[in-house]
């Protein structure tokens, strides 16, 4: 039993970790913390914080004495956050994130946190949908989703086990990865997917014919670009901070667009198939050995 949790950032991520918390009894009061008083007054009455604290404002009130702290607000906003919290930080209070991104959140713990880095365990649940704000946090998102941790060498194990411990109370299972290994393994799984999902439609809504496009986008539009529908600010943030993996994972699909650019200009139907069929057997597999071991996500989840 967790006695104070606080959370900075009230919406999806947030709100569907103190609603996954409050539905397990794991917590006994819960603070939100965001720069929307409209999200907080939201959060409130829909009962997903007990009390709730502008930025800014009572901040040593509002973590005083507080067991665990999760940053679920954008990764642009770790290193501000962090330091406005720093001061106040009590020896026996972890915190931890959710962000997408883990090589960034972790150089702006170091370059903030001090003597108190230990207290910081990064984390990124692998849960989402495109729609936010408190109104979208739901109590089962984590729910049989796997839960990302990347421990720093400084962790005490007790500390990592807090966290982790906090996720599973949320229906999450646990993995563990290096920050640099997180980040390119998410760059090609996730980052890469919504960036081109976001292009298609950019793409598509910026042609002279785009409403005739639209009338016409049926099912398979529609599950593609799905993703798009997610919040521009964190995606763009998200982007950024994983610069370098990204464009890596973006070269590469350069590189097999051309290829298959190539294949369809020269009328090479035997090309084509290898590929669509290599690709279908790939998803196939993938579905049946990992997906399929989940329990289905609500209808419009996405992966972050």
């Amino acid at each position: 039993m967790l006695n104070k949790v606080v959370i900075f950032g009230v919406g999806l991520i947030g709100g569907s970790f103190a609603r996954g918390l409050k539905q397990a009894g794991a917590v006994r009061h819960l603070v939100g913390v965001d720069r929307s008083e409209a999200f907080l007054a939201r959060a409130l009455e829909l009962g997903i914080i007990d009390s709730a604290i502008r930025p800014g404002y009572r901040f040593e009130e509002a973590i005083a004495g507080a067991d665990l702290i999760l940053l679920a607000a954008p990764v642009a906003q770790t290193a501000r956050i962090l330091q406005s919290i720093l001061p106040h930080l009590d020896a026996s209070t972890i915190v931890t994130d959710a962000g997408s991104t883990k090589s960034d959140v972790v150089a702006a713990a170091r370059a903030v946190m001090g003597d108190k880095l230990s207290q910081f365990v990064p984390g990124h649940p692998i849960a989402g949908r495109e729609t936010n704000g408190p109104d979208a946090a739901i109590v089962d998102l984590y729910k049989g989703k796997k839960t990302v941790l990347t421990p720093l060498a400084e962790n005490d194990p007790a500390a990592v086990e807090r966290v982790a411990n906090a996720w599973k109370a949320c229906g999450a299972i646990i993995h563990t990865l290096t920050p640099e290994e997180h980040d390119k393994v998410f760059a090609a799984v996730s980052h890469l997917p919504h960036l081109l999902a976001y292009a298609l439609v950019d793409d598509i809504e910026r042609k002279p014919h785009s409403d005739l496009l639209f009338q016409y986008a049926a099912s398979g539009f529609r599950d593609f670009t799905r993703i798009a529908g997610s919040s521009p600010e964190m995606w763009r943030d998200i982007s950024l901070a994983n610069q370098a993996a990204l464009l890596t994972e973006l070269d590469a699909y350069l590189a097999q667009l051309t290829r298959l650019r190539a294949s369809l200009a020269a009328g090479d139907a035997a090309a084509l198939e290898a590929t669509y069929a290599n690709a279908q057997r790939a998803r196939r597999q993938w579905i049946e050995t990992i997906e399929a071991a989940e329990p289905p996500q609500p209808k419009d989840a996405a992966a972050e």
